[in-house]
């Protein structure tokens, strides 16, 4: 599948996306089973992850954040959603590691306010 500029393929089997990044194929009387699928994510400077699930959102954050420093993007804004907080939790937590990241913030009300999280990223 050809990319545009702005776009990567992000796959592995290091993470995946819920359906419909998955084909389901029978496995006779087992549970069904799941083959990945390569995710075309265009690299915007926006990353959603309420379509990730949960033990996949480490590695997927710190792909997407890499291929946007190699796209000469330095701010990212990172969806999270409001709910409890343990994905934001989760998500500062990574970033405070990530030697890439200069600082990130919470977004203000035009940009999602505490569902989604600003990132400064130091450039290559």
């Amino acid at each position: 599948m050809p990319l545009l500029e702005n776009e990567a393929h992000l796959s592995g089997s290091r993470w995946r996306t819920t359906p419909p990044g998955y084909v389901l194929r029978p496995a006779g009387k087992r549970r069904p089973v799941f083959e990945e699928s390569p995710v075309k994510i265009p690299i915007s400077g926006t990353l959603d992850l309420h379509t990730f699930r949960p033990e996949d959102v480490k590695d997927v954050v710190a792909d997407y954040i890499a291929e946007c420093r190699k796209h000469g993007i330095l701010q990212v804004r990172i969806i999270h959603g409001k709910g409890i907080g343990t994905l934001r939790e989760t998500v500062h937590a990574l970033l405070a590691r990530l030697p890439e990241v200069s600082s990130f913030r919470l977004a203000d009300e035009q940009a999602g306010g505490w569902g989604a999280t600003i990132v400064r990223l130091k450039p290559i």
